[in-house]
């Protein structure tokens, strides 16, 4: 996988930084220990809505525009849909690899 964000989450991943799952990131986020949400193009309708509302109200960025199997592979899992991120450092340089991945 040559994709500088994958391999910064799978570090992000491996220092114990990532959050897995609907119900964890959403206890997680309501008590503010993450500050990146990354949810994969087959969430549902619903779980999307959801949490592009709590990033408005909790002030968390939402990154957006990978499948599922492509996070899962990162994290060393088959396929994941909502992940948080709890370092600050680490999500804003996971934004920052996002936004130059979208670039080229």
């Amino acid at each position: 996988m040559k994709n500088k964000f994958f391999q910064f989450l799978g570090l992000t991943k491996r220092a114990g930084k990532v959050l897995e799952g609907y119900n964890k990131c959403e206890d997680a986020l309501k008590r503010g220990k993450i500050s990146l949400v990354i949810l994969s193009q087959d969430a549902s309708q619903n779980t999307l809505s959801k949490f592009l509302n709590y990033s408005d109200k909790y002030k968390v960025p939402v990154l957006q525009g990978y499948n599922k199997q492509d996070l899962g592979k990162a994290l060393g899992m088959e396929e994941i849909k909502v992940l948080g991120v709890s370092d600050k450092k680490m999500s804003e340089r996971l934004l920052i690899l996002w936004k130059e991945c979208k670039e080229i």
